[in-house]
């Protein structure tokens, strides 16, 4: 960067908006999908786990394992197999998501009151019928919570994705680099930070919607 040069080319930023555009789009699909994957797969896994307790540990410690995985490593090892297509991001995502949802989802449950379940049980509530209609809507800011740093997680990671070719917004970290050009940079930083902060209040706004009763 030529030191008589600007912070930031706002002129390279009004030229690039279908750029930014382009690239929000599909760092939000890498970012999302894993954690809608992520919550599809740990709901039922975490209400297994809270059943049977003998599970959870096992299930913990594989989680665990994953998440201590550096994504970078997963990223280059699912190259072989599924090139560069979205997966090669997601896969890893959702991995990540699993570590973080399911122990949320496990002590969301674990915090129902057993004298609430008796009484749902003694309303006639079939255990389906009781765990979707009083044990999840009890669970759901421990839920939630745990989308909210999943969420978060993702949508940052995914700009390391970029090393490999999937990026999203990455990329211009990456272009930033390559041509020791800060706006590129910046305009990264700040679309990802905005992003991440926008589906952080969404969750919170959900959650409201989702549990009125609860304290403010």
């Amino acid at each position: 960067m030529n030191e008589d040069e600007p912070l930031v080319r706002w002129d390279w930023v009004r030229e690039h908006y279908g750029l930014f555009g382009d690239l929000t789009a599909e760092h939000l699909k890498l970012s999302l999908l894993p954690v809608l994957l992520g919550l599809l797969v740990s709901v039922p896994l975490g209400v297994l786990c809270a059943r049977w307790r003998g599970l959870y540990p096992p299930v913990l410690t594989a989680v665990n394992v994953l998440y201590s995985l550096p994504s970078l490593a997963l990223f280059l090892v699912l190259l072989d197999y599924t090139g560069l297509s979205i997966w090669t991001v997601v896969i890893p995502l959702t991995l990540y998501t699993l570590a973080v949802l399911v122990p949320n989802v496990v002590d969301g449950l674990r915090q129902v009151p057993d004298g609430t379940r008796q009484a749902a049980t003694a309303m006639g509530y079939t255990p389906l019928r009781r765990l979707v209609a009083v044990e999840l809507p009890i669970a759901v800011p421990v839920i939630i919570a745990g989308l909210r740093v999943a969420t978060v997680s993702n949508i940052s990671l995914v700009s390391v994705g970029a090393l490999v070719g999937i990026g999203g917004l990455g990329s211009l970290f990456k272009t930033g680099f390559d041509l020791q050009f800060t706006t590129p940079v910046l305009a990264g930083i700040v679309l990802t930070v905005a992003l991440a902060v926008l589906f952080d209040l969404a969750l919170v706004l959900l959650q409201r919607l989702l549990t009125p009763w609860s304290p403010r």
